[in-house]
């Protein structure tokens, strides 16, 4: 096409483009106007009086004149961007009147396009979960689900933040490292150091079934001492006293300690009137002596009759006629050691079936009392004629009256005034007939002793004979025990 051509053809389409539009706007104009037109009169109810309709004002023909202008600059701008596109990309003229409409019904708009709405999504609320604020913008922690302010992730330990790149749970509480290993990691109670892991990275440790004392393992084989009587490891804190003979013993058992013949004469009573109190009285006197563990273990080799237990023994009913090396005068203290004891030979001469009973000296006054009630009961059967028992039998009704003896001291709170007042000069709740919390502990210690110990006559033996008691009562026991040598069944 040339470019005559061209310009004819464009100024066809803009004139009919032109008509199209004046033709829009007069009939818009003759339908804005009242009653169609502005020179008829109004008639104002029955008066019938002329009015003039009002004049259009200076406002809308100001108005009018501004669209007029934007509407023709519209166009102006639509013809010099179709003129600058090339001749195939042009818009073709049917589209004229399309284009012509959307700028009328643009004129009528808002001033500004309606677009659709853009949606708003809240912001995911956090809560801090220490000072439990809203935490905003900025740095925040997460751990487990939970949301922090840097300075609210504190160890639940101390207290005070955790900055480090590592930290230790449990539950839900963080601790530092170095807290959660003081807390929960597993410290020696003998050298207070943490107890080391083992080849396979795991913490191992030894744990005293009643004490629950946890010490390292090496401990068992470092001669650190044990006390003889509750068997718990001594301390590095808390020295434990030397009896003199090997045996060393912690505070709590030496507040109560028996430490000779004399101090142990009002508790031997007692324990004689235990047993008038259940119907099995001792019609005989037996002498009764404290010894050392090397005068115990002397009567041992001489003593033809009796199991022994075995590594300890620290009592004895002794049957033969011996001569043995008693505590005359109780040791007093010396630092960590007892100084000052007095001991005497004493010849016993068998006047009945018991020559005398023998007891370790310086253990507390329950366990002195478990092992007299013990060793009383070997005297009962030989003065009652019970021989040639098998050691199962003997040793476990023995055990049952020492088991027996100790539950009626610890589930009372108050001792017999006569009997255990004078049972121990050196403890001050002895003396008054009342038992502390200590001692009851101790004395639910020797009854665990006794109801677990793994020795077949001292502890199968007690089993067996406890059953047949809480079946059958202690006197259809024993009168079963004197006719069949057996537990009835």
């Amino acid at each position: 096409m040339s470019a005559r051509e061209f310009a004819s053809s464009n100024r066809e389409r803009k004139s009919r483009f032109m008509n199209w539009l004046s033709k829009l706007f007069k009939s818009g104009s003759s339908r804005g106007e009242v009653g169609g037109s502005a020179h008829h009169p109004q008639l104002l109810g029955e008066e019938n009086m002329i009015w003039p309709a009002p004049a259009t004002s200076w406002d809308d023909r100001y108005r009018a004149q501004k669209e007029k202008e934007e509407l023709d600059r519209a166009i102006e701008l639509s013809l010099a961007e179709e003129f600058r596109r090339p001749y195939g990309y042009r818009r073709p003229a049917d589209n004229d009147e399309q284009l012509a409409r959307a700028l009328q019904d643009g004129l009528h708009s808002p001033p500004y396009p309606a677009h659709p709405p853009v949606p708003y999504y809240a912001r995911e609320v956090r809560i801090c979960g220490g000072c439990k604020r809203n935490i905003g913008y900025g740095i925040y922690l997460g751990c487990m689900g939970t949301f922090f302010h840097p300075e609210c992730f504190c160890c639940h330990a101390c207290g005070y933040p955790i900055t480090e790149h590592e930290f230790s749970l449990s539950g839900r509480n963080p601790y530092h490292k170095s807290c959660y290993k003081e807390l929960k990691h597993p410290k020696c109670e003998v050298c207070h150091q943490f107890i080391p892991t083992n080849a396979a990275g795991l913490i191992e440790y030894r744990c005293h079934p009643f004490w629950s004392q946890k010490y390292c393992p090496s401990h068992e084989y470092d001669n650190t001492a044990r006390c003889c009587s509750c068997e718990r490891l001594e301390s590095w804190n808390a020295r434990y006293y030397s009896l003199g003979d090997g045996r060393r013993l912690c505070l709590e058992c030496m507040e109560s300690a028996v430490m000779d013949t004399g101090d142990c004469q009002p508790l031997y009573h007692a324990i004689r009137d235990y047993y008038e109190g259940i119907n099995m009285k001792l019609d005989q006197q037996i002498p009764m002596l404290l010894v050392e563990r090397q005068a115990l273990n002397e009567a041992i080799v001489g003593e033809k009759n009796g199991v022994h237990h075995m590594p300890e023994t620290r009592g004895l009913c002794l049957s033969e006629e011996q001569t043995v090396t008693s505590i005359h005068r109780r040791p007093r203290l010396g630092g960590y050691r007892l100084v000052g004891m007095r001991t005497q030979p004493q010849k016993l001469t068998r006047k009945c079936e018991v020559t005398a009973i023998l007891v370790l000296y310086g253990l507390p006054r329950l366990l002195t009392g478990a092992i007299l009630a013990h060793e009383l009961m070997h005297g009962w059967l030989r003065l009652r004629g019970f021989r040639n028992l098998n050691p199962e039998v003997e040793e476990g009704i023995c055990q049952v009256l020492s088991y027996m003896w100790l539950e009626s001291e610890v589930t009372t709170r108050f001792g017999s005034m006569p009997s255990t007042s004078a049972a121990s000069s050196s403890s001050s709740s002895s003396k008054k007939g009342v038992k502390s919390d200590v001692e009851n502990k101790l004395g639910e210690f020797f009854m665990h002793q006794i109801a677990n110990d793994a020795s077949p006559a001292y502890g199968g033996g007690f089993r067996a004979a406890n059953a047949a008691v809480k079946k059958y009562g202690l006197r259809s026991t024993l009168d079963h025990i004197h006719y069949t040598g057996n537990f009835p069944f």
